[in-house]
């Protein structure tokens, strides 16, 4: 009789064990967001500044406000950016360039609110690929494919795409990107891809806030 009451309170307490065993290992395996960089010291810690000197860093920015999901002034046409977006993709160009461009290609998707994004970052409009706009399956290969060597890559796109990037990199549950956040990755000599954060626009000025 002491035994069979034993057993009924051990088994109990064993389903609560396998149980907890259970939720602490999903959330060890559940893949995490990209490092959100916020301050100067995170900047410095990703390893993106050496990356990005070294021309070995690709780096996936979405388009800023776009003019059919905001009461905010259209630019112009309504698949565009409105003007507030306007405004964010001119400071982001102005973070860039305090990072240099020297060493840097820019391609844009070709649809209208990233060709405007690219078109205020960098105060001319930038070469297109329609692969930027499609993205899928095949994104991580075409990303590293279009990476010239010692060249850092500045890749204009959309959330959809920075998702299915961010699935193909070990980030399948990746919070979405916000307007105008970048995505920084280096690839190495054999293609081989390490994400190392991400910058939402209105953190550029903390992490900017040093000498670089």
């Amino acid at each position: 009789m002491v035994l069979r009451i034993g057993v009924k309170r051990l088994v109990p307490r064993l389903s609560l064990l396998a149980m907890a065993g259970v939720l602490l290992a999903g959330f060890v395996l559940w893949p995490r967001s990209p490092l959100n960089l916020t301050s100067a010291a995170d900047l410095r810690s990703s390893g993106i500044l050496e990356q990005w000197q070294a021309g070995n860093v690709v780096v996936l920015v979405r388009h800023v406000e776009r003019c059919d999901r905001s009461s905010n002034p259209c630019l112009g046409p309504a698949d565009g950016i409105t003007r507030v977006g306007s405004q964010m993709a001119t400071r982001l160009g102005a973070d860039f360039k305090a990072l240099g461009m020297s060493r840097t290609e820019v391609l844009s998707s070709p649809i209208t609110r990233t060709a405007q994004t690219s078109a205020y970052m960098f105060e001319h409009p930038t070469a297109t690929q329609e692969w930027l706009a499609s993205c899928g399956k095949t994104l991580r290969d075409d990303v590293v494919a279009h990476k010239s060597p010692q060249h850092n890559l500045l890749l204009v796109t959309h959330s959809g795409c920075i998702s299915d990037f961010e699935s193909q990199t070990g980030f399948k549950h990746a919070l979405a990107s916000a307007y105008g956040s970048a995505l920084f990755v280096s690839v190495g000599n054999a293609g081989q891809v390490k994400v190392l954060g991400v910058i939402n626009e209105e953190n550029w000025q903390s992490l900017l806030s040093t000498k670089l």
